[in-house]
């Protein structure tokens, strides 16, 4: 096999365990330790999703390990070998670390890719620029894979998941036509509109691309945020807590929640959705289902892997 590439597989992180609960929530809030409410909150909805066993980080785990499978063989058919290094922002390995292993292995060059397909400065800008300064400092040269919002493979597996489900609605009586589709993605602060920002945009040309695969009508979905955060600032709405309300309002009696901001299962999705949003959708008599997570799914490992060897190969020719 020739020459080694590095990838740096980016992800948000979780603990791996409750005691690690309090140093993590530490260092999303940059340093600065939650108080005792706070804490007790996000324990509980950890808790609450996986009773103290912690398969979220799990699940990153796997998609890792299937990435490097799936670059292997597209690395055999290129002389190259393609090697997965992971690199987390609020947990272990860091990303700082990540790019430390490839130094250490005698990386020279690597490609850096975030698990989260649509960019946003305050998300994956914040993974490259952390990245890009590591690797300066190492002396590897990394190029980074930006967004794949509309990667024909990422689209054409949310399409098929939101078919699996909407079927499953028709088998319990209800008519297809009358479900409603919510794309739902993690919200930002409302600055990053008058940022130009492209986050929001890109969200919506996924949630235009799967609707239209799927044959949903223009009134057969729509867009909401969830998961915002508890700061004084504003942050981009409306959140699906408040459009499930408005939807009851307008009878709509049957939901599909298609999270097409998230790629695994993890607490914005194990939590906030399947607990919470589920809660006010049986108060509000109304039956919401949610799409399954393409997690390890290998159309998704498919977008990636192409992504990155799209952003390598035109490095290549440089």
């Amino acid at each position: 096999m020739g020459q080694k590439i590095g990838v740096l597989v980016m992800s948000y992180g979780t603990p791996q365990s409750m005691e690690q609960v309090e140093a993590y929530y530490t260092h999303i809030r940059r340093g600065n330790a939650p108080s005792p409410e706070q804490l007790k909150d996000l324990l509980s909805r950890y808790e609450a999703i996986v009773g103290g066993v912690f398969p979220l980080r799990e699940n990153t785990d796997k998609q890792v390990a299937a990435l490097q499978e799936t670059l292997k063989t597209e690395g055999e058919a290129r002389g190259v070998q393609f090697v997965c290094y992971q690199g987390l922002k609020h947990a272990h390995p860091f990303i700082e670390d990540g790019v430390a292993q490839m130094q250490q292995d005698g990386i020279t060059e690597a490609v850096g890719i975030v698990l989260a397909p649509h960019y946003s400065i305050m998300s994956v800008g914040g993974y490259i620029k952390r990245a890009q300064e590591a690797a300066d400092r190492a002396g590897i040269k990394m190029k980074f894979v930006k967004s794949y919002h509309l990667h024909p493979s990422l689209i054409e597996a949310l399409a098929r998941n939101v078919t699996a489900k909407l079927n499953q609605f028709e088998e319990a009586g209800a008519l297809r036509s009358n479900v409603r589709v919510l794309f739902s993605a993690h919200s930002l602060p409302e600055r990053i509109l008058k940022m130009g920002d492209p986050y929001q945009d890109q969200l919506l040309e996924t949630s235009r691309a799967v609707a239209a695969k799927v044959g949903l009508n223009e009134g057969g979905w729509q867009f909401t945020w969830q998961s915002a955060g508890r700061t004084a600032e504003p942050w981009l709405g409306p959140d699906i807590l408040d459009t499930l309300r408005s939807l009851s309002l307008e009878q709509v009696e049957d939901v599909l929640v298609a999270p097409v901001g998230f790629v695994s299962d993890h607490l914005e999705v194990l939590y906030d959705l399947d607990i919470e949003a589920k809660a006010i959708a049986k108060e509000l008599d109304m039956r919401l289902e949610r799409i399954d997570m393409l997690n390890t799914d290998p159309l998704y490992m498919k977008a990636l892997s192409d992504s990155i060897m799209n952003e390598w190969e035109k490095d290549d020719r440089q």
